[in-house]
């Protein structure tokens, strides 16, 4: 029997949510071992003065198999 847990993590990108995703997930797998799939659990943007998207915010939930 396997047992999982679920980590939050949040990233950001000032290029993509896509590359926002990749960072997070990319940071998740330095910790975690056994990462097994992730899923955006909320998206954002922040707007600077000027009406432009500066940075785009993920929060994924990342699900990881615990060692026996």
């Amino acid at each position: 029997m396997s047992v999982a847990r679920v980590s939050e993590i949040k990233a950001s990108s000032a290029e993509s949510f896509d590359d926002a995703i990749r960072q997070g997930v990319a940071r998740a797998v330095k910790t975690l071992r056994n990462v097994k799939s992730a899923w955006i659990a909320n998206q954002d943007v922040i707007v600077d003065d000027d009406g432009n998207i500066s940075e785009y915010r993920v929060q994924l939930k990342v699900t990881f198999v615990l060692d026996d």
